[in-house]
C-alpha cells in the first residue's frame, strides 16, 4: 500500500477557512467602490449647474435658476462634491489619511452634509429668487441622487475595511 503525497497547496490561493471574502471586484472591472465614489462626487459637483428651479416668465418663457445660484448652498453642495474627488485623486496618488480618521467615514460625513442642504434646498425654495419658480427642476432630484449615492459608496467601502 502506497501513502499518499500530500497535496501542495500554493500560498496565491491558501485562505482560512474562517476568513470573509473578499467583496472587492477584480482590476479592471467596471463598476468598483472607488467609480462608485468619484462618479458620485462628480456628478453632484456638476449638479449644481443644472436647473434646480423653474417657473413661466410668460409668452411661453420658461426660466430656470441653477444650484450655483440658489445662495450658500448650492455653492457648498458643489464644493463637498469637489471634496469627494480631492478624496479619490489623494486616494490614487497613494497619499493616505491617518488611520484614525477612515476615509470612509468622511466620505459617509461629506454625504450626510451635501444630502442634508440639498432636502433644505428641496423643500425650502429662497424668496430672493427674482423668477417666479412653480417647481423644482431635474437638477435638484439629480444632485440628492448624487448626495445619497456618495453616502452609499461611503458605507460599502466602510464595510470592505472591516
Amino acid at each position: 500500500m502506497q501513502t499518499p503525497t500530500p497535496h501542495r497547496v500554493s500560498r496565491a490561493t491558501s485562505r482560512s477557512p474562517l476568513a470573509r471574502p473578499s467583496l472587492r471586484h477584480p482590476e479592471g472591472f467596471l463598476l468598483t467602490i472607488e467609480t462608485l465614489t468619484w462618479l458620485s462626487g462628480l456628478v453632484l459637483s456638476l449638479s449644481t449647474f443644472m436647473s434646480w428651479y423653474s417657473g413661466s416668465g410668460g409668452h411661453g418663457l420658461v426660466l430656470s435658476v441653477i444650484g450655483w445660484h440658489t445662495g450658500l448652498v448650492g455653492q457648498i453642495v458643489f464644493f463637498l462634491g469637489l471634496a469627494v474627488l480631492i478624496l479619490v485623486v489623494l486616494r490614487v496618488f497613494g497619499v493616505a489619511l491617518p488611520a484614525s480618521l477612515p476615509e470612509s467615514l468622511i466620505v459617509i460625513g461629506i454625504g450626510v452634509l451635501a444630502t442634508i442642504l440639498v432636502l433644505v434646498r428641496l423643500i425650502w425654495i429662497p424668496n430672493q429668487l427674482s423668477v417666479p419658480t412653480d417647481g423644482r427642476g431635474i437638477g435638484i432630484w439629480i444632485a440628492l441622487l448624487a448626495a445619497i449615492g456618495v453616502i452609499a459608496a461611503g458605507v460599502i467601502e466602510a464595510s470592505e475595511e472591516v
